[in-house]
């Protein structure tokens, strides 16, 4: 059983979704707008935050970007499909990824199910790096501590959001290897292969421009056309 805020405006789908996680064995929080969310998650902090992009009195965006100043939680943004460019902002200040309206609560079950599972498999790497907290990835110019979730580029240290670091650090442990974004959906996300691809394109760009000496011109993280990416040694 998991702790989840769903935020959501629309009573209706608000009280759907919180049905639907609560007979998955879920303890729901809910919130019909963005400074009840907030006020909701300082009370009792939850595992996994459902975000809706268009709230009343602090939207979802605002929400995020809040959250993330004191807390690496999963974010999932449910948004409409139309909402392409809000989508990719709530990407890039720190969302996980995103469901689309109108999305099926099987869907959404299944997407929560694979969020938790990985903050797990997440935690247990945790514990095991512990017992050797001296660990440290070098690959080109840069060095990553795992367990500290910190990474340096010429011993500059360089602030990354929690899916961006999950990222560098798979592509990390496989210097070289070239990984589909359907991989990385499965390996990353957790979604077996649920994931749009599009989420994995964002969070490489926000890579390179925080890695890269000349982002649009990238050398360390590179695109091999029409298969996928791979870190450069």
């Amino acid at each position: 059983m998991a702790r989840i805020l769903v935020v959501e405006d629309e009573a209706s789908l608000r009280g759907a979704v919180a049905y639907s996680l609560r007979r998955a064995g879920h303890d729901v929080t809910v919130a019909e707008d963005g400074e009840r969310a907030l006020a909701a998650w300082e009370e009792a902090p939850a595992d996994l935050v459902l975000l809706d992009l268009m709230l009343p009195k602090l939207d979802g965006l605002e929400v995020c970007r809040r959250l993330r100043q004191v807390s690496s939680v999963p974010v999932v943004i449910l948004t409409a499909r139309t909402d392409e460019i809000d989508r990719v902002v709530g990407l890039e200040i720190g969302a996980d990824d995103y469901v689309t309206k109108p999305f099926s609560m099987r869907e959404l079950l299944a997407r929560v199910k694979a969020i938790l599972r990985r903050r797990e498999l997440l935690r247990d790497e945790l514990r095991r790096a512990t017992a050797s907290p001296d660990e440290r990835i070098l690959v080109g110019l840069l060095m990553i501590e795992p367990l500290r979730r910190k990474v340096f580029r010429d011993a500059r240290e360089v602030t990354l959001k929690p899916k961006e670091f999950e990222l560098l650090m798979h592509l990390a442990r496989h210097p070289g290897q070239v990984f589909s974004a359907e991989h990385l959906i499965e390996q990353v996300w957790g979604y077996d292969a649920l994931g749009d691809a599009g989420t994995v394109r964002v969070h490489v760009r926000s890579l390179r421009e925080k890695l890269e000496e000349d982002p649009s011109h990238p050398r360390l993280i590179e695109t091999v056309r029409g298969v996928g990416y791979r870190l450069v040694d």
